[in-house]
């Protein structure tokens, strides 16, 4: 089988199984099994350049860097739904439609996705472009980001679809997955998402796609639109688009069901007012639909809406408790967050007994007292929160609930910045809680990763004063480990390997791993490709931080006040001395910033770099590598065999093409 054959083999067969696991929710293979798939096909096409195709499995990966998003007009409006909150509203809207039907009308009941509405247009059965509802006229064309969602199809697989035609739908953060990033920003002293639909539209909405895609956002489609002749009904457009390869929703998980009447109706949505904490992803509603496509055409719209349509928005899950007691955590950034503890109550099929108060700010709107009768709400967060507070049944003697003005733990006066909800307490390096975050945060996967230690460990080897800061733990010795409970000679070995292994972590994840304020995962990769080594950080002033793509005032100070801290300094220094890598393996300072502001794609096979080198190079000139050409793109870095379509594009947009000579020749003029 030839190179070109077996990417061939290999995309269609990660299509297949793409479907079968993120559409059908039936996998055939294992995640191994499919990884090992998926990084053959890339590494066959990063030898091949020539067989580039946008549509591959492999580009689900992101990387494609949208400065601005373009505005686009909707071929068809993309109008909202009217709102209904009553079985009353619900009937007047049947006995207008029944008033204005020559026929009787029969309905389709769906869930009302809570998420992000989307229009994809699809040319030949390829993904052509992806555009948000925006004012209903026009709307951003987020396409890249788009195709990052795996449930989404790059290119169809069935047959029988239009050759034009438009799908829409919602795209949604899952419950498990939003709970999991707010736990990650809780950890690294950022704000949480206040619900899944903001955070996964605020995720649509990111420059870099590669970041989208980390997000792991999933989406349900259901609406077609096409000059091409369809089925009669929406529910049946709804299972032909099912055949076409779409994730659409089912019947036979009761997602989508057909009414003759509003008692039928009424059962759908009384079914789904129980059932929805039971879902993976949060619902507001059902919409009730005329399921004739003939009669939607003459019902028509108003000004803003279908007449065929209505939803119905489910009252918010909310109980009614006494606020017992307020307390105040610290986390590992110092963020102090106050916790409201609550008489227990059922909410959503859980004993609730705690819930969020967020900040200072929010416990002044609600004018909080303790012993309030207080409403509670779930809404998806890490722990529920409280939204109101019923002001009739408050005693007389009731005592307001006032923010400390001091550390709970170890009693330093907070402080709120400019611009920020929550008080954090500064003292980084002799608070408790922050230190043993801090540690646990320093030896976390995505930080240091080693092996053998984890929160509890941490606690113990600070409870018996045998660490108080990261750089401590290159001073354990296997003979202070041994005598300690739950330490036997193997596990002691494991930690002190783990610890010996950690000294070859790249430098992007110490960066991470040393837990400055606001530098999270993608923050700490931007600075040390930027920069390339922790002098060059340290050396910065506020001016250079701001040049870097992305960081803005906030963090820019917050580095600054990290290099600033003695303490801080201190422990560096020693994490320096242990042998942790501190720098790329091409430090950036070195290099003049030249190509800082130019867009780059790298395309074919060079004498003198490996391709992945190139890239790094690029960036660590200040230059950004792009995967796919386009109007923004300044230069193509030309090797062997690069793809005849690169070359048509790049002469389409009037980019640049450089031989390998010629960029050697660019860098080489730049840096004398």
């Amino acid at each position: 089988m030839s190179p070109q054959e077996r990417i061939a083999f290999l995309r269609k067969e990660l299509n297949h199984h793409n479907h079968n696991y993120y559409v059908l929710d039936q996998p055939t293979i294992s995640d191994f099994e499919f990884d090992k798939l998926l990084e053959e096909l890339i590494f066959l096409e990063t030898q091949h350049p020539e067989f580039f195709d946008a549509q591959s499995p492999s580009q689900r990966v992101g990387g494609t860097i949208t400065k601005k998003f373009e505005t686009v007009v909707h071929k068809y409006p993309m109008r909202s739904l009217g709102n209904s909150y009553s079985k009353e509203e619900l009937e007047e809207f049947i006995q207008r439609v029944t008033k204005d039907l020559d026929e009787p009308a029969t309905f389709t009941c769906e869930l009302k996705y809570d998420g992000v509405a989307i229009g994809i247009v699809y040319e030949k059965g390829v993904l052509v472009r992806a555009v948000t509802r925006g004012d209903g006229t026009a709307g951003d064309d987020i396409t890249a980001n788009v195709k990052t969602i795996k449930s989404i199809p790059l290119i169809l697989q069935e047959t029988g679809f239009p050759d034009l035609f438009e799908i829409r739908g919602e795209i949604f953060m899952p419950l498990e997955r939003f709970q999991q990033l707010n736990q990650s920003r809780v950890e690294e002293g950022q704000e949480p998402f206040a619900n899944p639909r903001n955070c996964a539209s605020g995720t649509l909405k990111m420059q870099d796609s590669a970041e989208v895609a980390k997000r792991h956002l999933d989406s349900y489609l259901y609406y077609v639109l096409s000059e091409a002749p369809l089925a009669d009904g929406h529910m049946e457009r709804i299972t032909q688009a099912g055949q076409w390869g779409f994730k659409v929703p089912q019947a036979s998980q009761r997602f989508i069901a057909q009414a003759n009447n509003l008692d039928e109706i009424l059962a759908f949505i009384d079914y789904w007012n129980e059932a929805r904490s039971t879902l993976p992803f949060e619902i507001d509603g059902v919409v009730v639909k005329v399921n004739s496509i003939e009669q939607q055409e003459q019902l028509g719209y108003t000004a803003k809406s279908p007449r065929w349509a209505i939803a119905y928005k489910f009252q918010a899950e909310q109980a009614i408790t006494q606020l017992e007691t307020v307390t105040y955590q610290v986390g590992r950034t110092g963020a102090i967050t106050p916790v409201a503890n609550l008489t227990p109550v059922l909410l959503a099929g859980t004993t609730v007994k705690r819930a969020s108060l967020h900040n200072a700010d929010q416990i002044g709107r609600l004018d909080l007292h303790l012993m309030d009768w207080v409403y509670v709400e779930k809404g998806g967060e890490i722990i529920p929160k409280v939204v109101g507070v019923d002001v009739k049944r408050r005693e007389p003697t009731a005592q307001p609930v006032i923010f400390p003005e001091h550390c709970p733990e170890c009693g330093s006066g907070l402080m709120r910045l400019e611009g920020e909800a929550q008080h954090f307490c500064p003292n980084e390096t002799g608070c408790p809680p922050q230190i043993k975050g801090k540690i646990a945060h320093f030896i976390s996967r995505k930080a240091l990763n080693i092996d053998g230690l984890g929160a509890e460990t941490i606690e113990q080897l600070y409870s018996v004063g045998l660490i108080q800061t990261a750089a401590d733990l290159y001073d354990l010795t296997f003979e202070q480990l041994l005598p300690l409970e739950r330490f036997a000679e193997k596990s002691a070995q494991n930690v002190i390997a783990g610890i010996a292994a950690s000294k070859d972590i790249p430098f992007e994840r110490v960066l991470f791993g040393l837990g400055i304020r606001h530098v999270g995962e993608t923050v700490a990769k931007k600075l040390a490709r930027h920069f390339g080594s922790i002098e060059a950080l340290q050396a910065a002033n506020l001016e250079a931080l701001l040049a870097v793509d992305e960081i803005g005032n906030r963090i820019a100070e917050s580095i600054l006040d990290y290099f600033a801290n003695a303490n801080l300094m201190q422990q560096l220094n020693r994490l320096k001395a242990a042998g942790l890598q501190m720098e790329t393996h091409q430090k950036a300072n070195s290099l003049q910033q030249i190509l800082v502001g130019k867009t780059f794609v790298v395309s074919g096979k060079f004498e003198g770099y490996e391709r992945d080198a190139l890239k790094s190079l690029i960036e660590n000139l200040g230059g950004k590598v792009a995967s796919s050409i386009s109007k923004k793109t300044d230069y193509v870095v030309a090797g062997a065999d690069m793809g005849p379509s690169k070359k048509q594009k790049a002469e389409e947009f009037g980019v640049e093409i450089l031989s390998e000579a010629a960029f050697n020749l660019l860098i080489e003029g730049g840096l004398s």
